[in-house]
């Protein structure tokens, strides 16, 4: 039986639809589990944001390769090798246009050139990376003549996937056989290497075309698990599940649970996030994470860096110094307080914002409003604003004081004592730039506590914004 390669590609369209940092995490751990075997994700355009995400996914990510896009920019392979070495199973991807009016009008570049760029920079890739990908972008518009030396070129310099796009998605499945014979025809070191189908579904054909690839030759697929203009995830795996015994192909996808998983992954893409709360559409993840006394720096720092801080040495000792005091006192050290201790050890900053007052009214027949009173600097501003419940009004009031919305990673809320008069403890989690920032407060009035845990939070941001 030839295994087929699945490739996802949901994460390299996560700008059509709203997905925090930790989404985009969970995304991909819920793909690894489906038995995907490569997931791509967008390439590098924020260098600080985007290296921290995939350096995040790449720990996250046990079984499936991760893959990088380079384009075609010898600055982006150190980049996306920077972000992406950790990796188990890491892919770097050339993308390159092979038809004219690409070549011309997108790349700028003549057929010497393009052929001259490919091989240099799939070399460099290879030094670097064992796997590494050509996405010959519009192929099926390409001169077939050109397409083949473009090919040759990738393999000679060590290309390992040659994937061929129909980026216009007019092809037919009779025609995409053809096309595939005549390069396998013309192009006979393609047979050394593995080859890729890429089918937009403009003519709702994207599907039949892949399978028709698939009896042809290609090794890999790329489909997505959400998405509107490609080849379908689910569809490729029930194809092959139920008929790919007959011409000898079977694929990792772990049928038996991907209804459930395509499901979460669906629900995450199409919940976005209201544009009157400053909650995101975040996920929970489980704790999963016990820590006892006996453990060193090194497995606290480890926890840490789990939950999504990027912590300094001198931070790094703080923590571990104060996580030392609660773990003689108790058995185990959660994750729940882990981040408790990050937020009031570490990264503490002169606070850019004080609170001078905050009135908040809600009930079940009135809209919660917040008119929250901060000094900046010695000056005095206020906001107002209408919310959801308490907490999400007094969290706009803040956004529209500092002028920017935050990404709200994480929110909890707990009693630190007992009785009447109980103390309640808030941790705030913003994420700004890619990294993560929490804040601690505690009031006997657990919305109190969440206000100062979020201009906790928000002060080191600002903090770290004007250091930077």
């Amino acid at each position: 039986m030839r295994k087929i390669t699945i490739t996802d590609m949901t994460m390299r369209q996560s700008g059509k639809f709203s997905l925090s940092f930790r989404e985009k995490i969970e995304l991909v751990k819920h793909l690894d589990k489906l038995g995907v075997d490569v997931i791509e994700v967008s390439p590098i355009t924020s260098p600080k944001v985007d290296r921290l995400l995939i350096k995040s996914i790449s720990s996250a990510v046990r079984d499936s390769a991760v893959a990088v896009s380079v384009g075609l920019s010898e600055e982006n392979i150190a980049l996306a090798w920077g972000a992406l070495e950790e990796a188990r199973h890491p892919r770097l991807q050339v993308t390159a246009p092979v038809s004219a009016v690409q070549m011309e009008y997108l790349a700028r570049k003549k057929p010497d050139s393009m052929l001259a760029s490919i091989k240099n920079l799939v070399e460099k890739c290879k030094a670097l990376c064992p796997q590494v990908e050509l996405v010959a972008d519009d192929a099926t518009r390409a001169d077939p003549a050109f397409l083949q030396e473009a090919i040759r070129t990738a393999i000679g310099a060590g290309a390992t996937v040659i994937t061929l796009c129909d980026a216009a998605g007019m092809m037919l499945p009779d025609q995409i056989t053809d096309f595939l014979n005549e390069t396998y025809a013309a192009v006979p070191e393609l047979k050394e290497v593995t080859l890729g189908i890429c089918c937009k579904n403009e003519l709702s054909m994207a599907d039949s075309c892949a399978v028709a690839a698939i009896r042809c030759g290609a090794g890999e697929v790329k489909c997505a698990a959400y998405g509107e203009d490609v080849i379908k995830l689910e569809t490729m795996a029930k194809v092959i599940s139920a008929r790919g015994s007959s011409f000898g192909v079977e694929c990792g996808i772990r049928t038996t649970s991907m209804k459930r998983i395509l499901g979460q992954v669906q629900w995450m893409c199409q919940t976005g996030r209201s544009s009157t709360s400053p909650f995101d559409s975040g996920v929970q993840s489980g704790d999963g994470l016990f820590l006892t006394a006996h453990d060193d720096l090194t497995a606290v720092m480890k926890a840490a860096a789990k939950l999504g801080y990027d912590l300094s040495e001198e931070d790094g000792a703080k923590v571990f110094e104060a996580f030392s005091r609660i773990a003689a006192k108790k058995e185990t050290v959660g994750a729940k307080e882990l981040d408790a201790i990050v937020a009031s050890a570490a990264m503490q900053v002169p606070p850019t914002y004080q609170l001078e007052s905050y009135v908040i009214n809600s009930g079940n027949t009135i809209s919660a409003t917040a008119h929250i009173k901060l000094q900046k600097n010695g000056v005095m501003t206020e906001g107002i604003s209408l919310g959801d419940g308490p907490i999400d009004a007094a969290f706009l009031a803040i956004e529209q004081i500092a002028g920017h919305h935050y990404e709200l990673d994480d929110f909890q809320i707990q009693a630190v004592t007992e009785g009447r008069e109980a103390m309640g403890e808030s941790v705030v989690k913003l994420r700004s730039g890619g990294k993560l920032f929490s804040g601690r407060g505690i009031s006997t009035d657990i919305v109190g506590a969440s206000v100062h845990a979020y201009i906790n939070a928000l002060n080191k941001i600002v903090y770290e914004e004007a250091a930077g």
